[in-house]
């Protein structure tokens, strides 16, 4: 039997990530949380995680993203770089997000 194995998607600084067809962000009025859905999975993620999720929206490159953040929490670029690319690359790599 022959194994198929997914091949990995590299964020670049021109990468627009999306949220995956069968992922969604949905507000839980019970926990008063953002939850993000995906087929037998619920992840529940943090303020500055939510913030990074919704500008997944297939029209901001990681760039954008970068300068948007850094300005909404007046936070360094090169300093905030590292964080946002790793937690995209993770998203991705979890198939939560295409690049």
């Amino acid at each position: 039997m022959m194994q198929i194995t997914p091949i990995r998607s590299l964020l670049s600084m021109q990468s627009k990530p999306v949220l995956k067809r069968h992922v969604r962000l949905q507000y839980d009025k019970v926990r008063g949380a953002w939850a993000l859905l995906s087929p037998e999975r619920v992840f529940w993620p943090n303020e500055v995680s939510l913030d990074i999720l919704r500008l997944c929206d297939g029209q901001h490159s990681v760039a954008q993203m970068i300068a948007l953040l850094g300005d909404l929490y007046g936070a360094d670029e090169a300093e905030i770089t590292p964080d946002v690319t790793g937690f995209l690359q993770e998203w991705s790599d979890k198939f939560l997000v295409t690049l």
